[in-house]
C-alpha cells in the first residue's frame, strides 16, 4: 500500500490512517502495514491534535532505562510547571536540547513556541541581532525589519544552547533582557516587552569561566536557579542498548531498509565502548550500522567504533575503520 511505496521511494513520511471505528480489522491492517496510528473517523479536533503533535514529536523523543538518568528527569519533570531559568550542564552529545524540548512540552508554557539558539555557531558580529532582532537601516545590510529570538519565543521556550560561547559584551545585555524582561531591538527607538522561558545549556565548567573572568558571574547566578546535569552515557549503561535499538529501527526506516535487530555480539560491543562522543556517537554508530548490516541481523562486524585511547594496539587495529563522530 502508501506506506511501502514511500519506503520503496525512500521517502519516511509518517502515515496516519483513518477510517471507521468500528472497523476493527482495518486498523489492525494498517498499523501491521506500518502507519503510525489510526484515527477512527468521525475526527475529533483533539485526538487529530495529539496524534499529528506524537508523529511530529518523534525525533526528540526521550529514550531511557537507566536510573541514573531516571533520577535527572525526575528532578526536570519537578521543576518543569515553574518559570525559573534552567541550566543545563553535561558532557557534548549528552542529549541537554532533547531534555530541553522535554521540559518545555511538560510546562504551563506547553502551548507555546520553543525557539532554540546555537551561540557557538553565529558570529558575535550576528549573534545580538539573532537574539533581539534590528530595524530596519540599523547597520550595513539591514534592510527589512527582523524579529530576534527572544520575540519568536514570546509565550514559549527559548533556548541558548552553548551559553559559555557568547562574548562577555553581549551577556551584559542578555543580563538586562533576562532582568527587565525587555529587550532593544538594534537601531529600536523603545525597548520591546518579552515574555519567554530560558534554558541555557553548556558543556563548560561555567564556576571556572566566571573565575578566569570569561563569564559574568551575575548572569550565571541568574541562569543557574534550578541546575541539571546530564550524565554522560558511560554513568548510564542500561540506556546504552535501549537507545541503539530505538537508532536502529529510526533509520531503519528513515532509509526505507529492512529494520533489524541487534545481534548479540553486536550489544556486547556496543555496551563494553566508553562512548566519549556520548548519545551523539552512539547514534552515528548505529545510523552507520544500520547502512553496513546485510544479514537478518545487524551483526557486530557493522559496528565500527572510534579507537579508545589508552587502548592496546591491537584494539586500535580492530576499530581502526570508524569514522569519526
Amino acid at each position: 500500500g502508501l506506506v511501502a511505496s514511500l519506503l520503496a521511494e525512500r521517502m519516511p513520511v509518517p502515515v496516519v490512517a483513518c477510517g471507521t471505528g468500528a472497523d476493527a480489522d482495518a486498523a489492525v491492517a494498517a498499523i501491521r502495514a506500518g502507519a503510525r496510528e489510526y484515527l477512527p473517523l468521525p475526527p475529533d479536533p483533539d485526538l487529530i491534535a495529539a496524534i499529528l503533535q506524537a508523529a511530529a514529536g518523534e525525533r526528540h523523543a526521550l529514550i531511557w532505562r537507566d536510573p541514573a538518568m531516571g533520577a535527572c528527569l525526575r528532578r526536570a519533570e519537578q521543576v518543569a510547571g515553574a518559570d525559573a531559568s534552567v541550566l543545563l550542564t553535561g558532557e557534548s552529545g549528552t542529549g541537554k536540547e532533547v531534555l530541553a524540548r522535554h521540559i518545555h512540552a511538560r510546562s504551563r508554557r506547553a502551548g507555546g513556541p520553543f525557539v532554540a539558539l546555537n551561540c557557538a555557531a553565529i558570529p558575535d558580529n550576528l549573534l545580538e541581532s539573532e537574539l533581539f532582532g534590528h530595524e530596519k537601516g540599523a547597520f550595513s545590510g539591514a534592510i527589512a525589519r527582523r524579529v530576534g529570538k527572544f520575540e519568536a519565543a514570546g509565550g514559549g521556550t527559548l533556548l541558548l544552547d552553548e551559553i559559555s560561547e557568547m562574548d562577555i559584551r553581549l551577556q551584559a545585555k542578555l543580563l538586562r533582557a533576562l532582568q527587565e524582561r525587555e529587550i532593544d531591538r538594534l537601531g529600536g527607538a523603545a525597548p520591546v516587552r518579552v515574555d519567554v522561558r530560558i534554558i541555557a545549556t553548556t558543556n563548560r565548567d561555567l564556576p571556572a569561566e566566571v573565575a578566569r573572568g570569561t563569564f559574568r558571574e551575575d548572569l550565571y547566578f541568574r541562569l543557574n536557579v534550578i541546575s541539571l546535569r546530564i550524565p554522560p552515557l558511560r554513568e548510564r549503561p542500561a540506556d546504552i542498548l535501549a537507545l541503539a535499538d530505538h537508532f536502529a529501527r529510526h533509520y531503519a526506516e528513515v532509509n526505507g531498509v529492512a529494520a533489524r535487530a541487534l545481534s548479540a555480539a553486536a550489544r556486547a560491543r556496543l555496551a563494553a565502548h566508553p562512548w566519549r562522543g556520548n548519545v551523539r556517537e552512539l547514534e552515528n554508530c548505529l545510523h552507520r550500522a544500520v547502512l553496513l548490516a546485510d544479514g537478518a541481523e545487524i551483526a557486530a562486524a557493522a559496528i565500527e567504533l572510534a579507537p579508545v585511547e589508552g587502548a592496546g594496539a591491537a584494539a586500535s587495529r580492530a576499530d581502526a575503520p570508524a569514522a569519526a563522530s
